[in-house]
C-alpha cells in the first residue's frame, strides 16, 4: 500500500519521521524532524552516502576513515573540511544506526581482514561528531549549530524514531506486496 496522498518520497519521510519522532520517541522538535526527513530523501540516492573523498579521490565508506579525514591534525585541508566531513559522519551513522542496525552490528564480520569500523561505536561517532558541528557557531554557521547540538543530544531517541520508521516502511512494503500478490490470484 502506499502511502495515501503522497506525492513524494519527502512528504512520506516527514510524514512517518514526525508521527514516530512526536508520538513515540517523544522528540518533539520540527527542526529535528525536518533535518531527518531530507536526511532520509538525501540518502535515498546511494552515491550521497559516500560523497566524502580522500585527498586521492577515493569514496570513503568507513566511518573509521572518515575519522581520519576529519582531523585538521591529520587528513582535513581546514576547518571548514573538518565540518563537513564531521556532519556527514553524524549524518552516514544516524542513517545507518536508525535504518540498518543489522548492517551496524555485522560490521565485525561483514569483510575479511582488518576494518576499523569494527571498533568504531557509531552511536558515539555520531553524537561527537554533531555535537563537534555544533561548535562551529560562528558567521555562516551560527544558524545552524544549535540544531547540531539538539542533533547530538538526542542521537538516541533519533535512532529510536528511525529504527520505527524502518519498520513502518518494512509493513508498508509488506501490505504493498500482499496487495499485489491478492490481484494476481
Amino acid at each position: 500500500m502506499l502511502y495515501a496522498g503522497s506525492r513524494s518520497l519527502h512528504e512520506l519521510f516527514t510524514h512517518l519521521v514526525a508521527r514516530r519522532f512526536y508520538g513515540d520517541a517523544h522528540l518533539i522538535d520540527a527542526e529535528i524532524t525536518q533535518y531527518v526527513s531530507n536526511l532520509l530523501v538525501e540518502f535515498a540516492h546511494v552515491k550521497n552516502l559516500y560523497k566524502i573523498r580522500n585527498a586521492k579521490g577515493k569514496p570513503l565508506e568507513d566511518v573509521g576513515e572518515m575519522l581520519v579525514e576529519s582531523n585538521p591534525l591529520l587528513a582535513a585541508r581546514s576547518f571548514d573540511r573538518e565540518r563537513e566531513v564531521r556532519k556527514h559522519i553524524g549524518d552516514y551513522t544516524l542513517f545507518l544506526t536508525g535504518l540498518f542496525p543489522e548492517y551496524v552490528a555485522s560490521l565485525a564480520r561483514r569483510r575479511p581482514g582488518l576494518r576499523i569500523d569494527a571498533f568504531i561505536d557509531y552511536v558515539k561517532a555520531g553524537k561527537e561528531s554533531y555535537r563537534i558541528v555544533s561548535y562551529f557557531d560562528q558567521f555562516e554557521y551560527k544558524r545552524e549549530a544549535p540544531l547540531f547540538r539538539r542533533l547530538s543530544e538526542n542521537f538516541e531517541l533519533c535512532v529510536y524514531g528511525l529504527n520505527l520508521v524502518k519498520r513502518d516502511l518494512e509493513e508498508m512494503r509488506d501490505a504493498r506486496y500482499q496487495q499485489m500478490r491478492s490481484v494476481l490470484e
